[in-house]
């Protein structure tokens, strides 16, 4: 095997979280409310149970595949041809994810942060620190999920009481207005950014050390984040109201910006940023990661961190190129990214599911006929 470590099932319930969180806690709001308006609180919902279904899917997927990842299970059920094609595609998925992600940390940084810092500068401190954690292996990378848990809650938690006396309960009114249909479109969006991404673990589920607790890891982990996100979408409509809350870029990190504690406690918007960072930091590792690692097992390569490198230097030259503008790329996020998200994050692994089944239950009436 080409990685040695093993994790955990606490910790795989934590990657799963802090996966899940990622840049949801900033990007998501927007593009909830956008179609769902006051009703974004269901959306969550709803986006949060057809999530834990994906989630236990995964988990059905690495129990008829045990000791597999995604990549290898491709090239098991299509051959070596077909095979070779969908696995360049899954890897492209992955590598744009990761593209995608270090764009939003490089527009965050240049136009909340810290304006006028190039681009390339943030990129490569970013990217540096990624290479740094994927060459280290996914038991650091556990480990790390593990220290940075209780910083995320914790800054969540804090954020979240101190805004408490800026709610008002009528802007979640009226429930319903224009019937079920745009909470539905909402909770697509929903499912698709934020509870199809951790179909990137079906890379990782071989090196956890309990295979029989997968099923559980996987739905904990799931279900604590989804909890920060709809609470995350709820706040957002409690306190900006959901014309705002669609208008508004990073709605998470405004928020922030109006607590005031006393005249005391106050202007600690760093706190998001520093947990939105930490969060896109675990997402950003783990698909730079199993990029690398699946792209070895497809050039049949010994060792996986040769690449890491040089991948490093294509996502820092792509991520500028990616998008000319944030206007161009919350267009194709809103409209396209979704499908392209349900291809392969619910579709693909769905019909590995189902061609794994039937060959097993033809293997089993062969044998019983025999």
């Amino acid at each position: 095997m080409l990685e040695k470590g093993k994790i955990s099932i606490r910790q795989l319930t934590i990657l799963v979280m802090l996966l899940t969180i990622g840049d949801s806690i900033l990007v998501i709001p927007p593009s909830t409310t956008h179609y769902a308006k006051q009703n974004a609180w269901i959306s969550s919902l709803i986006g949060m149970i057809v999530g834990l279904l994906a989630i236990f899917l995964y988990s059905k997927f690495a129990k008829l595949y045990p000791n597999l990842t995604l990549i290898q299970v491709i090239q098991k059920v299509f051959g070596k041809w077909i095979g070779t094609i969908i696995s360049l595609l899954t890897l492209m998925y992955f590598l744009i994810v990761t593209v995608g992600s270090m764009r939003e940390v490089a527009d965050f940084v240049t136009s909340e942060m810290l304006p006028g810092t190039p681009i390339p500068a943030i990129l490569i401190l970013f990217i540096l620190i990624v290479i740094m954690a994927t060459r280290l292996g996914i038991e650091v990378i556990g480990r790390t999920g593990e220290i940075f848990t209780p910083m995320v809650i914790i800054l969540f938690l804090i954020l979240t009481v101190a805004i408490i006396p800026q709610m008002e309960i009528v802007r979640m009114l009226p429930i319903l207005e224009d019937g079920i249909k745009p909470v539905l479109r909402g909770s697509i969006s929903i499912s698709a950014y934020t509870f199809l991404e951790p179909v990137v673990f079906l890379m990782f589920l071989p090196y956890v050390n309990q295979q029989k607790k997968i099923t559980k890891a996987l739905l904990q982990g799931c279900f604590l984040g989804g909890i920060i996100i709809f609470l995350t979408v709820t706040v957002s409509v409690l306190v900006l109201g959901p014309d705002l809350t669609t208008r508004d870029i990073y709605p998470s990190y405004n928020i922030a910006r109006r607590i005031s504690v006393g005249g005391i406690f106050e202007r600690v918007e760093a706190m998001i940023a520093l947990m939105w960072m930490l969060t896109l930091f675990i997402e950003v590792t783990l698909y730079f990661y199993a990029f690398v690692l699946g792209l070895s097992q497809l050039l049949n390569l010994k060792e996986f961190r040769v690449l890491t490198l040089p991948t490093g230097m294509i996502l820092i030259a792509l991520a500028p190129l990616i998008a000319p503008n944030y206007t161009y790329y919350n267009a194709v996020f809103d409209n396209y990214w979704v499908y392209y998200i349900i291809t392969f994050g619910l579709f693909l692994p769905l019909v590995l599911l189902s061609v794994g089944m039937f060959r097993s239950a033809l293997s089993k009436d062969l044998k019983f006929r025999n």
